[in-house]
């Protein structure tokens, strides 16, 4: 990788974007209240010709790092160095632009020749219910990041995304530079049909009406830092096009060269290749939603990978259906103490589509991840108006363990019934509102703050006779308590409802 010092005589302008981003990229960010910046503009076009001329074979380049991907003989590098608009150069690849085999480097993943309906896996974050409400993705732009996608353009599941024009013409493979995806390896097949696939009365995806774009970006039978650059090359090529989630089943800390491995202390969401790449893409307005890694049960790492540690990056972990967290799941803190996961979903047991079409169980966070992308798409597309960082935030506020967050699970489940309570809850200054009154069939008792835990209820005739006294959990998923009162005598009765700090009281009328 060759970097740039700056981009001065560049002719693109801030004040142009249509000139190098599409009309739906610049839409996302005038829509979050983002700027159009000096970073988005593409590199010089003057220097990238100038490190050409010395000879060397220019292959990608980066708009929000300022650099490019070079080939070349060593005896080079003295020539590009002494150009005066080079800040730095780094070896990220050994020989020629490898290409891509089919050697297995997905750790901790297994298979299972077994048909199973999709029926777990979306209903335990609500994704049936999404569907339900309409919300199925349509008009998300969603970027798939992986090892590639054999067999999707041949097989019945995945055959309504060509049809409804639904695979974004700007898929890459950056292993070959070609736009021909559908080769090499098919885990991110497996992947792309959690979200996408079809198989009536068998398999649903999570997010079948969303757009693909499908990017190849990682080199199965190596393991070099140019796969992180790819990644980096992908994200902008994904921002360019008018993406709105970066989903990514990958991750990065070993590689097959000593010196470009990275320890603990650098999953600090703000060093790796990958991970700074993940957080442009959350700069522009994306949602980077990654896999949280399958190294729980190796000693001598057992934290997330990057992009997985990222300040902006859902990092999702892996659990089974009694919701117990696998063993290889990664767990946190981040290396500056964040917490990690930040979420979990169904990761054992998910179904998923082979390349051949056929039906199988996979089981790592590879699998959990693109459960909580299709969450993210369908939510979007209900609530349009929210900014990423408002997405993410009320994906935390609502799951399962959100007031008790560890570096296990994260802040837990997340639903997208809780999700939708939160976002159309009423602006409520009372603690606690009780709803009709005068009633005669159902008492609605609501928390401002559903996830404050447990509130007690008693209820007493105007004679001073205990009715009925119990405790109610709340949370963001069950905010509302619906009390059957219809069988009560017509009269005045006193609710005592005790919170955490206070008891309130409430004078209800029951009528006939």
């Amino acid at each position: 990788m060759i970097f740039f010092t700056d981009k001065n005589g560049t002719p693109f302008s801030i004040l142009s974007p249509e000139n190098y981003l599409s009309q739906r990229a610049i839409d996302r960010r005038e829509r979050q209240g983002i700027a159009i910046t000096q970073n988005d503009l593409p590199v010089n076009p003057v220097y990238v010709q100038g490190v050409r001329d010395t000879g060397a074979d220019v292959i990608y380049k980066t708009r929000w790092m300022n650099g490019v991907l070079i080939s070349c003989d060593d005896t080079l590098l003295p020539s590009i160095e002494a150009l005066s608009y080079v800040s730095s150069v780094e070896f990220v690849s050994p020989g020629s632009h490898p290409a891509a085999g089919n050697r297995s480097k997905f750790k901790n993943e297994t298979l299972e020749a077994e048909e199973e309906a999709t029926d777990t896996q979306l209903s335990m974050i609500g994704l049936d219910a999404m569907h339900d409400d309409g919300n199925k993705g349509e008009g998300i732009s969603i970027a798939v990041l992986d090892g590639g996608f054999s067999g999707v353009n041949v097989t019945a599941p995945f055959q309504h995304l060509f049809t409804d024009n639904q695979i974004h013409p700007a898929s890459f493979d950056f292993i070959s530079g070609t736009e021909n995806v559908f080769q090499y390896d098919d885990h991110g097949t497996r992947v792309l049909s959690i979200m996408g696939a079809t198989i009536d009365g068998t398999f649903t995806g999570g997010a079948p009406k969303a757009t693909f774009q499908l990017y190849v970006t990682e080199d199965i039978p190596t393991e070099y830092r140019i796969e992180e650059y790819n990644w980096l090359f992908a994200a902008e090529r994904a921002d360019s096009t008018g993406a709105d989630i970066i989903h990514t089943s990958l991750g990065y800390n070993i590689f097959d060269i000593n010196p470009m491995n990275y320890t603990t202390d650098q999953m600090d969401g703000e060093t790796t290749v990958i991970t700074r790449a993940a957080q442009s893409a959350f700069s522009k307005g994306m949602i980077v939603v990654a896999s949280a890694g399958n190294e729980g049960g190796i000693a001598s790492w057992r934290i997330v990978t990057a992009p997985a540690d990222g300040k902006d990056v859902l990092a999702v972990g892996n659990i089974n259906s009694f919701g117990v967290r696998s063993p290889s799941s990664s767990i946190g803190p981040s290396a500056d103490g964040r917490i990690k996961p930040d979420l979990v979903a169904l990761g054992s047991g998910v179904s998923v589509v082979r390349a051949n079409g056929s039906i199988f169980t996979g089981s790592g966070t590879s699998f959990a991840a693109p459960l909580v992308t299709s969450l993210v798409a369908g939510i979007w597309q209900s609530n349009p108006h929210l900014k990423n960082s408002e997405l993410i935030n009320v994906l935390r506020l609502t799951a399962s363990q959100a007031a008790t967050p560890d570096n296990l699970i994260g802040y837990g489940i997340p639903n997208y019934q809780a999700v939708q309570h939160y976002l159309e809850q009423p602006v409520q200054t009372e603690p606690v509102v009780v709803f009709p009154n005068p009633v005669n069939g159902q008492l609605a008792i609501r928390p401002s703050s559903p996830d404050n835990g447990n509130l007690s209820f008693t209820l007493i005739s105007s004679q001073g006779q205990l009715v009925t006294e119990r405790e109610v959990s709340f949370t963001w998923l069950n905010n509302q308590y619906m009390a059957d009162v219809s069988a009560l005598a017509s009269g005045m009765y006193i609710l005592r409802i005790k919170t955490a700090n206070r008891i309130l009281t409430f004078r209800i009328v029951k009528i006939n």
